[in-house]
């Protein structure tokens, strides 16, 4: 099939089919010029808006964009001309920033902000396993509602009730988003709480890693053990390794 050039454009040169063989241009070839050199400006047409949500990292859901001041018009105008490229259901990323390093517990955690960061996917953020998070794990309160369905990455959601949910919480930033990640020695006393779940070749790994540092703090190992009623448990494997 041969090809026609189309008149030059602010964009690079682009070549479109030709109908039937003969020399007629594309009927579409005009729009398509206009959508091309359309497609570079959207930079410059929605230069507020990508500003106020990179204020934000970059990360934006419809509801943080009416906060912002961008309509619903404009949000799904910015979708469709592809400026927001989108991570899970309801949320979005403006496409022009690098990737992202932590992309799984960057979007569950901006879902679920209350949730936590828990068991292999704590440990895997501490570098406590050689286990390959399949999905990412976190706890929610119990009695709280549950957290909006997420179609990727996958989630596996445990329910934690009084100290053992709100003990040993800390806040890293990954990827400029704030995440919620339960501390090194709380998720390995999680992993013993849940160790048949896990397996005790992981939970005995993560505690052989954790001994290993030079920063460790076995008190509040205990402490967090106490919490989910496994400290008896933890003790004499704690004492092995000593």
């Amino acid at each position: 099939m041969g090809a026609t050039l189309l008149p030059q454009t602010h964009a690079s040169t682009l070549r479109l089919p030709l109908i039937g063989g003969g020399d007629k241009k594309h009927p579409l070839s005009n729009k398509w010029c206009y959508y091309v050199a359309m497609a570079r400006r959207l930079g410059q047409l929605f230069a507020k808006e990508q500003d106020a949500i990179r204020s934000r990292g970059g990360l934006v859901r419809m509801s943080h964009a009416l906060r912002l001041g961008i309509s619903r018009k404009t949000f799904y105008a910015m979708r469709d001309a592809g400026v927001l490229e989108q991570l899970s259901r309801g949320l979005f990323r403006l496409r022009d920033l690098p990737p992202l390093g932590s992309p799984d517990l960057v979007t569950v955690a901006t879902r679920v902000p209350e949730g936590v960061i828990c068991l292999v996917s704590a440990l895997s953020f501490h570098e406590l396993t050689t286990q390959v998070p399949h999905e990412v794990d976190i706890a929610i309160e119990r009695g709280k509602k549950n957290p909006p369905r997420i179609d990727y990455p996958p989630v596996q959601v445990f329910k934690f009730s009084g100290a053992a949910f709100r003990q040993g919480i800390e806040v890293h930033k990954i990827d400029g988003v704030p995440v919620r990640i339960y501390s090194a020695e709380k998720t390995i006393a999680d992993a013993f709480k849940f160790r048949n779940k896990l397996g005790m070749d992981v939970v005995l790994e993560a505690l052989r890693l954790w001994r290993r540092r030079s920063r460790r703090d076995v008190e509040s190992l205990l402490q967090h053990a106490r919490h989910c009623r496994v400290e008896r448990v933890v003790r004499p494997y704690l004492e092995a390794l000593q």
